[in-house]
């Protein structure tokens, strides 16, 4: 282990030589083979979960064969664990003894971290101020050496090169060293041994190690399989170096998907992995959520943006010509902070026509707002948050203005409440309620017409009648007049 004290772990500001990441430089981007995948599959399998690959239970919504591949159950929670601990024993000894650095604001430190702490192998990470707190602590918990340094991960990088170039630290580039690259190829391998006759794999591509890593390891053993990336919206800098021929620097703005934002790819993962991949797509914000949220309510995950890009894409109608085909997802991170997690599920509800928010014009005297909350609760409907408003109210001043949050069962649900609420109230605004997530994504808020909603039956069936104690009520005091009757004619014969 390295004998700095973590104490003096500083660079001068005007330390100004030239600072360069040899093992990913621009001007000599080296591709890896599949014989690197190959070693790396059979250095790291002792010290990697073999996770696994299932089956959806949403394959007859999306009318194809979904396979989940779960590299969120590793131990840190990402599929960087395999290019972490790869690169991690391929170092030198006297490597091992000085340590490595690197620069991340999640994932990838978490996993050096921890298999640095297995390996015995010093770790130092440097971290932007914006990192969520859990995962610095989780990082000084498996026994690296956390610096919070940098604005973003740009600038915590300078820094981690500048500590590297004084130190002597391996400075370890989380989606571009060529070592990173094999480790993550080696999730392909495992693809391929539990899907062997897969049609397509749909991988979330940020700086471009995995997907590259995977796409050679697939694509070499069966080269008919389909490789497709999704991008979030909001930083598609892989489609953006393919239309250049190279990596430039993407617009990059914040996203569900923070693990997705790196703005330029990196130079090994574009020359390994560009000419292996059949098709990119973008996705945007509302579906990532829905996706997130699909994959809790069905199949019991709880995964961070970047994770459900895959699924997002699908979701989102921009793959039809895997209909019918068996597709593999990778859903390769599951760190995703608490208070996010919260956000991403409400937007997906929203998106998705679940979660609604509307005005409505009731009398003040009492009973008025009881009646309101009655007939919610007679559609079925559950009322989230519930504000009285009695200052703008511009009507008779008798009137209170009720502003509520609501969740239904889905679009047609909501658009069955809008019909009572009109039906009965002169005043009716709705602020939240979307016809489709592209409608959430464009902010075509759908408050004026709803020309659908006169079309909607809301007490037919037995979905919402069950919820209504009107009729339940009606139905028990004709239940207990029979009753009464027939007991009375039973004293009658008796006597």
């Amino acid at each position: 282990m390295s004998t700095i004290p973590k104490d003096s772990m500083t660079v001068s500001s005007d330390y100004n030589e030239e600072l360069k990441d040899e093992y990913c430089d621009p001007d000599r981007p080296k591709a890896i083979h599949f014989q690197d995948i190959c070693a790396a599959a059979y250095m790291i399998k002792d010290g990697i979960v073999k996770t696994s690959c299932v089956e959806s239970h949403m394959n007859q919504e999306v009318e194809m064969s979904m396979y989940f591949k779960n590299d969120f159950m590793q131990m840190t929670g990402s599929f960087k664990e395999r290019g972490a601990r790869y690169t991690l024993m391929t170092l030198s000894e006297e490597q091992k003894r000085v340590g490595v650095i690197a620069a991340s604001a999640g994932n990838h430190a978490q996993a050096l971290a921890y298999h640095g702490a297995s390996l015995n192998i010093n770790v130092t990470v440097v971290m932007p101020i914006v990192a969520p707190i859990m995962k610095v602590e989780k990082c000084k918990r498996y026994g690296a050496r956390v610096i919070v340094q940098g604005d973003d991960i740009g600038e915590s990088r300078l820094h981690a090169l500048k500590l590297a170039k004084k130190y002597g630290f391996m400075y370890i580039n989380g989606y571009d060293h060529p070592n990173i690259l094999a480790g993550q190829g080696t999730m392909g391998l495992e693809i391929l041994d539990q899907v062997p006759d897969m049609d397509a794999v749909v991988i979330p591509v940020g700086g471009g190690g995995l997907i590259a890593g995977c796409a050679l390891a697939i694509k070499t053993m069966n080269p008919k399989v389909k490789v497709i990336g999704v991008e979030p919206e909001y930083c598609a800098s892989f489609s953006a170096a393919l239309k250049a021929g190279k990596p430039v620097p993407a617009p990059t703005t914040a996203s569900l998907a923070d693990g997705l934002t790196v703005p330029t790819v990196g130079v090994n993962a574009f020359v390994t992995g560009a000419p292996l991949i059949d098709k990119i797509v973008t996705v945007s914000e509302a579906w990532i959520a829905i996706a997130i949220l699909r994959l809790l309510e069905n199949e019991k995950a709880v995964v961070e943006g970047a994770g459900a890009t895959g699924l997002a894409a699908i979701l989102a109608g921009l793959l039809p010509e895997l209909k019918g085909k068996k597709v593999v997802l990778p859903i390769c991170g599951g760190n995703i902070d608490t208070t996010l997690l919260g956000r991403c599920l409400e937007r997906g509800l929203a998106a998705d026509g679940r979660l609604i928010t509307f005005n409505v014009t009731v009398s003040d005297r009492p009973g008025g707002i009881a009646q309101l909350t009655r007939m919610i609760s007679n559609v079925g409907v559950s009322v989230k948050d519930i504000v009285h408003e009695r200052a703008w109210i511009k009507q008779n001043t008798f009137n209170v203005g009720v502003r509520i949050l609501a969740e239904t069962r889905n679009r047609k649900h909501s658009r069955e409440l809008f019909k009572i609420l009109r039906e009965n109230y002169d005043e009716v605004e709705v602020h939240g309620f979307y016809e489709s997530p592209a409608d959430y994504v464009s902010g075509k808020l759908n408050s004026e017409a709803f020309e659908s909603v006169e079309d909607e039956t809301p007490f037919a069936g037995e979905m919402n009648i069950q919820y209504n104690q009107d009729v339940i009520i009606e139905e028990e005091e004709e239940y207990e007049g029979t009753d009464s009757a027939n007991s009375t004619l039973h004293e009658d014969l008796k006597n």
